[in-house]
């Protein structure tokens, strides 16, 4: 039984090395088509920038991949297993299935514990440090955070507008410029007919050279031209804690704490009197609903994060039946089976983000159907194969 196990535990191992690094390529070769090569093509990104892009996409891309790499890899070990009669080998020498797959199943518990280190904890981090890495090279390569025909709100207390731009991205054309007062009105507008952009990566400053324009003081309603001014531009770069952070890129610990700091702010109530106690019953009852309109998507992240982690055991505990159930050793077909089940387990994880503003639906419960009903059918599939059935 040992040799028995320890042959199937090295094909497993051998087959999730090779699908994990696959799908690792293709998410990574995705993320970065997607937003590097082009800067290194334009020359707006280095070499050394493009390799520690990668290296930081790693463990975000890891994060899906563990457990789509687990679950392919049962599909074709077993399903090669099942069609070279080795399982019906086995199982003569009176060795049961449930017996057989034991290591793989505890297997798949240490990938569950290792992708739950990099959904809650590496991969965010990770994540946040990229779009760092992406932001310098938009200020060192500042044409690389200007879009034509897009107003870009990247700078505080302005709005700026380019209606083309030229190849290398320093010279620009038709360039609106809007400053913003403390309440978020437009206080100027700037209208240019050219303008370059200037980059000073050293304390987070884009400066835009501006010629042949206007400017109109909407405040005191009066207008003046210029041959050439210049407006400075401060950006900030993302912080491992702070507002900027989406919700996806937070770590465990951070969505924790906002969501305590949310639920402490909503228990806070001020002394009424008692005949106003039906109004406060009132309040209290759209406070309720402010608190769940307010923690549910971070509910989801959390319930996300968490349940993710548990997704190498469904897949495993599906796939070995259904590898077996297949009883081919086409790689091809165990690849094309892997990618319906992802589909199907996703599916629930989109619906459960899709309704992360309807508090009432539960979304974050949602987040762990796919588990439940992949390891239900799992288990139930298994025992039935174990019998023969």
């Amino acid at each position: 039984m040992k040799t028995l196990h320890g042959y199937l535990t090295r094909q497993v191992l051998a087959t999730v090395l090779m699908t994990v690094t696959v799908f690792t390529f293709v998410l990574l070769l995705a993320n970065v088509l997607k937003e590097i090569l082009q800067l290194l093509v334009n020359g707006q990104a280095t070499l050394g920038m493009v390799a520690e892009a990668i290296a930081l996409l790693l463990p975000f891309s890891l994060m899906f991949a563990l457990p789509m790499g687990m679950l392919t890899a049962t599909l074709l070990v077993f399903g090669r297993f099942s069609a070279d009669q080795e399982l019906t080998a086995v199982r003569a020498s009176g060795v049961s299935l449930v017996a057989l797959v034991t290591p793989v199943l505890l297997l798949s518990v240490v990938a569950s514990c290792l992708a739950a280190l990099i959904n809650l904890q590496v991969g965010p981090h990770c994540r946040v440090a990229y779009k760092n890495l992406l932001f310098r090279v938009g200020v060192e390569r500042t044409s690389s955070f200007i879009v034509e025909g897009r107003f870009l709100d990247d700078f505080p207390g302005h709005v700026v507008y380019v209606g083309k731009k030229d190849r290398d991205g320093t010279n620009l054309h038709e360039v609106l410029v809007f400053e913003l007062n403390a309440e978020g009105k437009i206080q100027r507008r700037i209208h240019a007919a050219q303008a370059t952009v200037l980059g000073q990566p050293t304390n987070n400053l884009v400066r835009i050279r501006l010629r042949n324009g206007e400017v109109y003081d909407l405040a005191n309603w009066r207008a003046t031209t210029f041959e050439e001014t210049e407006t400075t531009f401060e950006c900030k770069p993302l912080e491992r804690t702070g507002p900027r952070i989406s919700l996806g890129d937070m770590t465990f610990h951070q969505l924790w704490s906002k969501l305590g700091e949310l639920e402490r702010l909503s228990a806070q109530s001020a002394p009424v009197p008692r005949a106003d106690v039906d109004q406060l019953r009132e309040q209290r009852r759209r406070l309720g609903e402010l608190k769940a309109d307010l923690t549910t998507p971070l509910r989801v992240q959390i319930h996300r994060q968490v349940a993710f982690s548990f997704a190498s055991i469904g897949f495993t505990l599906i796939g070995i039946p259904l590898g077996i159930r297949a009883h081919r050793r086409e790689t091809t077909v165990g690849f094309a089976l892997a990618i319906i089940l992802v589909m199907i387990y996703f599916s629930f994880i989109f619906l459960g983000q899709a309704l992360e503003t309807r508090p009432e639906l539960a979304p974050h419960l949602i987040l762990w159907l796919p588990n439940f009903i992949f390891q239900a059918v799992g288990a139930v599939l298994l025992w039935r194969a174990n019998r023969g059935v």
